[in-house]
């Protein structure tokens, strides 16, 4: 039976899902996708509250090349379903003993701000960003695009030949040592760990590819058109886009649809589904099954014990990626003085990674995000209001009550009247916050993790979990927890190397 006679249920619409689907309806499956929540983009939701909009999830559009290849594979492009604004500048930092910095566009602005911290830094960020852009072409070219799930398929002539000299082992924190001594410059090369759910000290010194990424590809806000012609920005354009593309290729989405279990195997699989009690004892039948829900809830929740293929000590031994304390905030009047994205970091944010990885708990002097759409984009607020939210990295498995949730939100709000001088507290109009528990309560996530397994050294490429079940022919698995990893465009790529695992079974 070729592929195209078969039916195909992809669990989870985060972009892993929705990848996987738009990648094998191309190639002609049945495929339907269900959700758990109210809307498709898993944790790529949109918070909309009296004339607010907020992006609960990622933020930040990077890497629009992997963009562009997604859709260049459908004869498509993302203009044909969003534009996009270069962010200039492209965010801003506050380092909490006073200093500012600003990150544009202008490589030699950039390079003279370096200078003024360390003699010799601009001339050591051109040969920073060299590297990382030689890192990136050959890292994702080889390494990202091309799959590969097993320790065999690093042993041959063409993989050593590519991997030459490129830095695998050792960490952030030493390879950037190598370059700038100055803690605040290591600081601006390497904050962008936080979306790999990683550390200076516990990420391969391999990503400093994510410079290239920041640096000279840009950082870039996605706009696009609803269906009365109004103008809507942020990433929930990006899901509208790609669930519109699948929608053309022929999958079905299937939103308020809880995935109970998965039962049987290749030809023959049974997901129940739970419809909030519109349909008692709904169900789907597939051929296939692909889950992009969080592994581990797949596995010690959907999959019968016979089925699984970790146990709950290999899950409990796992290092996740942060957890998040949100804030979301409507509020009235301007937020001067915050650029779309702003970082507050404090000199030394090492108490704040071990209080992540070493030794969890809240931390007292935060490094955080603040993210402010409403400086690029009109829509997301009220007339004479701000949108903003403010995003703390902490731990996984923290406990997160109210009382914790109330004494941590004033202590944002005075971090963020104290460093960056913006006072929020009296001008509040809508508030909502979302923490450890409600990442775990909406999307199934362990430990209430923010983002999947963080990218140490013993958890990047073959030793992240498979794509395919080694114990149900027919079950796959695509997202954040698979290869390539973390972040936006690495789960669109890991939904075409689920796609491809997919045709290499069930043929094209």
């Amino acid at each position: 039976m070729e592929l195209a006679d078969r039916s195909v249920v992809v669990v989870g619409s985060g972009f892993g899902g929705l990848s996987t689907a738009c990648y094998l309806a191309d190639a002609g499956a049945d495929v339907t996708v269900v959700e758990k929540n109210e809307q498709l983009g898993g944790r790529a939701s949109v918070l909309e509250r009296d004339g607010f909009r907020f992006d609960m999830g990622p933020s930040w559009y990077l890497m629009p090349d992997v963009f562009e290849r997604f859709f260049g594979h459908f004869g498509r492009s993302p203009d044909e379903y969003y534009g996009l604004e270069h962010l200039d500048p492209h965010y801003g930092i506050f380092f909490k003993d006073g200093d500012e910095v600003t990150v544009t566009a202008d490589r030699e602005a950039t390079k003279a701000t370096f200078e003024e911290y360390e003699p010799g830094a601009g001339a050591a960020l051109d040969a920073y960003l060299e590297e990382s852009e030689e890192t990136y072409d050959i890292g994702m070219e080889h390494f990202v695009y091309e799959d590969r799930p097993r320790f065999r398929d690093y042993v041959d002539l063409d993989v050593v030949r590519h991997a030459r000299g490129l830095t695998f082992l050792g960490s952030m924190q030493g390879h950037v040592e190598e370059y700038f001594d100055h803690p605040k410059l290591q600081q601006i090369m390497q904050y962008t760990l936080v979306f790999l759910g990683g550390s200076p000290k516990n990420t391969p010194a391999l990503y400093n590819l994510m410079s290239h990424v920041d640096f000279n590809l840009g950082v870039h806000y996605p706009v696009a058109n609803d269906e009365e012609g109004e103008s809507r920005g942020g990433m929930g354009v990006v899901v509208d886009g790609i669930a519109e593309l699948g929608a053309e290729l022929g999958v079905e989405y299937r939103t308020d649809s809880e995935v109970e279990s998965i039962l049987g195997s290749a030809g023959n699989f049974r997901v129940e589904l739970d419809t909030d009690g519109s349909e008692e004892g709904d169900y789907l039948r597939a051929d296939l099954v692909v889950s992009d829900a969080d592994y581990a809830h797949t596995e010690q929740e959907l999959l019968p014990p016979q089925s699984r293929q970790y146990d709950a000590d290999y899950w409990d031994s796992r290092t996740y990626a942060p957890s998040a304390f949100l804030l979301y905030l409507g509020v009235e009047g301007d937020v001067d003085g915050l650029e779309h994205h702003t970082l507050v970091l404090p000199s030394d944010w090492n108490d704040h990674f071990d209080k992540i990885f070493e030794d969890p708990e809240w931390p007292d002097d935060p490094a955080y995000y603040l993210c402010v759409p409403s400086e690029t984009d009109e829509t997301v607020a009220p007339e004479g209001h701000s949108n903003l939210f403010a995003l703390v990295p902490i731990a996984p498995g923290l406990e997160d009550g109210p009382e914790t949730r109330e004494r941590y939100r004033d202590l944002v709000l005075d971090d963020i009247a104290e460093n960056t001088g913006v006072e929020l507290r009296d001008r509040i109009v809508l508030e909502e916050s979302f923490c450890v528990s409600d990442f775990a309560d909406r999307y199934n996530s362990i430990e209430g993790t923010a983002l999947g397994l963080a990218h140490t050294l013993r958890q990047t490429g073959p030793l992240r979990p498979g794509h395919r079940s080694s114990e149900v022919p027919g079950l796959y698995f695509t997202g954040s927890f698979t290869t390539p990893g973390i972040g936006v465009p690495m789960c669109l790529i890991s939904g075409q190397h689920t796609a491809d695992a997919v045709l290499e079974d069930y043929g094209r």
